[in-house]
């Protein structure tokens, strides 16, 4: 399943440039509704000073990398402004129910980011939110784990309550990547952040995506210097 950069949904507010994976809000495609518990993945753009206001999520696993700009988050369990950079990883158990906000810090800059929507193993939980840094250089030609399962015993990663696992890596021109699932009941969603990419004779250039599922393991060519997330999670 190859996901096109040029094919998917787009919104245009003015102040927010939103691309969808998935089908989301005002933008609805029934064969592009989530990849296995994997619900949203969105590539949004935020003018400066500008943002989402209070708004609330439930029963959600919410994930945000911003990749440049700065964010400023503040919820209903912290009422303080948190910021988090590129390099960071911000996660939030919605659980329960959470208020929040999204702002882009900077009164000059354009605020760039994914946010990853996962459906979770377990229903209104206590919410949660935490956030950390990773270094740029632990991804190069090797897979960086952000995030895992909040049952896994991964030292180094964020928590979320299902049997995820989220990576990054930077891959330099002909290098090779041997990726091995976790089990046969997941699949994987490669989404190519910048550079381009083969995987099984299929070219992946700049903000394509493609899900594998239903096999073992399986090889990706870096053709260029390429920067992959990949998000692996129960073909639910």
């Amino acid at each position: 399943m190859i996901h096109k950069a040029a094919n998917r949904g787009f919104a245009n507010h003015g102040w927010l440039q939103a691309n969808h994976s998935f089908s989301f809000a005002n933008y609805f495609d029934k064969d592009k509704i989530q990849f296995g518990a994997l619900r949203v993945l969105n590539d949004d753009i935020i003018a400066p000073k500008m943002g989402f206001g209070t708004h609330p999520h439930q029963n959600m696993e919410i994930i945000t990398i911003p990749l440049s700009g700065v964010l400023k988050h503040r919820d209903n369990m912290h009422q303080d402004w948190q910021q988090i950079l590129p390099g960071e990883v911000q996660v939030m158990s919605a659980g329960t129910g959470i208020q929040h906000s999204e702002i882009n810090g900077s009164a000059d800059e354009h605020l760039s980011l994914f946010q990853i929507w996962v459906i979770p193993n377990k229903q209104n939980v206590k919410p949660r939110y935490d956030q950390k840094s990773y270094s740029s250089e632990d991804r190069k030609n090797k897979i960086q784990t952000l995030v895992t399962s909040i049952e896994e015993n991964h030292k180094g990663s964020l928590k979320i309550h299902q049997d995820t696992i989220i990576s990054r890596i930077d891959l330099d021109k002909d290098k090779t990547l041997e990726y091995k699932l976790k089990s046969k009941h997941h699949g994987v969603y490669i989404m190519n952040i910048f550079g381009k990419i083969k995987i099984h004779n299929e070219i992946i250039s700049t903000r394509d995506a493609i899900g594998i599922s239903d096999i073992e393991n399986f090889s990706i060519l870096a053709e260029d210097d390429s920067g992959l997330l990949l998000i692996e999670v129960p073909m639910i």
